[in-house]
């Protein structure tokens, strides 16, 4: 196992944050965590997925609601774990996050340190995304449930001992996030030591941390980004408005952008429901989920959060390709159900095909 550093979770906050697509928390709340947990002396293993048991108990943690409210507390977090331990009457072995977020990653790390255990290098998507069974779980058809679903001080905490779908774990989920301040902790999909080796994607926090040490050390961070990555650089340019609405336990924003230097006399508009959904560039498609596109700092490359987004803000906006699990035809029919209900008509194209 390697011991996480400081500097390490504070590149790890930056890194997620890159394959958050704008979402998966606000990074400054991310850095709260880890200032914490470095001042409060707690230690924190990364365990890679192949050192874990086969037999072993592995859950994946998470907050879950609108991007916009984001309450979190430590103790409450890690009651939520202890309360689903309980219920199935074995303690974790490790903590999984479910996402690739600047606070969600963050949160999962936390719970694992302060419980005392080891966080896998592994998550549940490979970037954030916006429903709870919107991992790639689903697609190896592992139960949402046992899930324990608590408020942002753990007062209220549910069971859900079973579903009959994936989707009505998600909507069970988010009528209680939306219930309680548009903001809940989970923690659910119990995996075995075995699944944890095939099931999520593989060294995403490790990955991240790397990526924040180039955004840390680089001259040209974007353009170290886009080379590391194989990404793409998919437009520049100013916002010119930001429509944003919190219901139903999501943030909904459309974000306009008016470009310059190589983008100038060009426009873009993203479609985000908590992460982004969907880039246009002067009115066509050139990116959709699930491909990653993560609004950055025009010079830092730092992630900005769909929902800090502002007026006047000089943005790249950056774009990845999916994981490979999510490009299969099980993978791309999830996405493109959630797609659809999010009014995103397009079909699927790769990310290498539009952004040319």
């Amino acid at each position: 196992m390697r011991k996480l550093t400081h500097q390490d979770l504070l590149d790890l906050v930056d890194g997620a944050a890159i394959f958050s697509a704008g979402g998966g928390g606000d990074p400054d709340v991310g850095y709260t965590i880890a200032n914490k947990l470095a001042k409060e002396g707690y230690a924190v293993e990364l365990a890679d997925p192949f050192e874990i048991p086969d037999d072993a108990v592995v859950v994946n943690f998470a907050s879950v609601g609108a991007t916009s409210t984001i309450e979190y507390d430590s103790d409450s977090a890690v009651k939520t774990l202890q309360v689903l331990e309980d219920y199935i009457g074995k303690k974790a072995y490790a903590v999984i996050p479910v996402e690739l977020g600047g606070f969600n990653t963050l949160a999962a790390v936390d719970v694992a340190a302060r419980h005392r255990v080891p966080v896998v290098d592994a998550d549940g998507a490979g970037r954030a995304v916006p429903e709870v069974h919107l991992k790639v779980y689903t697609i190896d058809d592992i139960s949402l449930t046992p899930m324990a679903v608590a408020d942002s001080q753990a007062k209220n905490v549910v069971i859900v001992k079973t579903t009959a779908d994936f989707r009505s774990a998600e909507r069970i989920a988010r009528i209680l996030s939306a219930e309680w301040n548009q903001s809940a902790y989970t923690a659910r999909r119990i995996l075995t030591g075995k699944q944890v080796k095939s099931s999520p994607v593989l060294h995403t926090l490790s990955r991240s941390i790397e990526i924040g040490v180039l955004l840390r050390k680089a001259v040209e961070p974007i353009e170290e980004i886009v080379r590391e990555t194989g990404g793409f650089r998919l437009f520049d340019g100013r916002v010119s408005s930001v429509e944003k609405e919190t219901k139903g336990g999501f943030t909904w924003i459309t974000v306009s952008l008016e470009g310059f230097e190589t983008y100038r006399g060009s426009s873009c508009v993203l479609k985000v429901k908590n992460e982004t959904l969907a880039a246009y560039r002067d009115g066509k498609l050139v990116a959709i989920a699930p491909d990653i596109i993560t609004p950055a700092h025009h010079k830092t490359g730092k992630c900005i959060t769909a929902e800090k987004i502002r007026k006047d803000d000089k943005l790249a906006i950056l774009g990845f390709r999916a994981p490979e699990k999510w490009r299969t035809t099980k993978g791309l029919e999830l996405w493109k159900d959630v797609l659809r209900h999010s009014g995103i008509d397009e079909n699927y194209v790769p990310i290498e095909r539009l952004a040319v």
